[in-house]
C-alpha cells in the first residue's frame, strides 16, 4: 500500500481551492474528514500519495494556498512534516 500524507486548511475555501489545482495538476487525491487528532479549522482534509509531496508544495507555493499543515499517519497519530 503507498504511503499517503494529509494537508489540514483552516478554511474551507482553501480545501476547496487546492482539491480543484491539485486535480487538474493529475494528482491523485481523496477529500476526507479532518482527524479529531489535527485541530485545524476546516473539516476537510486532502489525503495524497507521499511521492507527490514536492509537486504538492510546489502547488502550493505558486497559487498561494493557505493551509494549517500537512501531515504523515505514523501507528496512531499524526505527525506534521511541514
Amino acid at each position: 500500500m503507498e504511503s499517503m500524507l494529509l494537508i489540514a486548511f483552516d478554511s474551507t475555501q482553501q480545501a476547496l481551492r487546492a482539491e480543484m489545482l491539485l486535480e487538474y495538476m493529475d494528482i491523485d487525491i481523496d477529500i476526507r474528514p479532518t482527524p479529531k487528532e489535527i485541530t485545524a479549522g476546516c473539516a476537510l482534509s486532502i489525503e495524497f500519495p507521499k511521492t507527490d509531496l514536492e509537486k504538492v508544495k510546489q502547488i502550493i507555493r505558486t497559487e498561494k494556498i493557505e493551509i494549517f499543515g500537512i501531515y504523515q499517519k505514523e501507528q496512531d497519530t499524526f505527525i506534521s512534516i511541514e
